[in-house]
């Protein structure tokens, strides 16, 4: 079974492949990677945040430690580039089940149902 790349969506503009970031080399947003079975039915989100080492740098204390998980971390907004890094990134990846591609993909961006638990009541 291999992952696909259905929809890359941002709730803080409309279309990404027109964003334009006031400054190139330092920005920061949120994006949602809705992925699912590849020539399948199904997706699930995983969050991802793109931002730059400026962007990095100016909003964290000297102090800080930052783990890199859930980011993407480029040193200038081109779109296309983003796009097919992280297209490359879910559907080079694969596994017996699709809980399993979810995991490995959820070490990109946050799966929507990392860690979740079914109640037991």
């Amino acid at each position: 079974m291999r992952a696909e790349l259905k929809h890359i969506l941002s709730t803080s503009f409309d279309n990404l492949s027109d964003y334009s970031p006031e400054y190139e080399d330092n920005f920061s947003f949120f994006v949602q990677l809705i992925v699912g079975p590849a020539n399948a039915e199904g997706e699930e989100s995983f969050g991802v945040t793109i931002c730059t080492p400026k962007w990095l740098i100016e909003n964290n204390k000297v102090s800080d430690i930052i783990v890199g998980r859930h980011y993407l971390i480029v040193f200038e907004y081109d779109y296309p580039r983003i796009y097919n890094k992280l297209k490359r990134l879910v559907e080079d990846t694969i596994g017996d089940t699709w809980e399993e591609i979810a995991l490995k993909i959820g070490r990109i961006g946050m799966w929507e149902f990392e860690d979740y638990q079914e109640s037991k009541g």
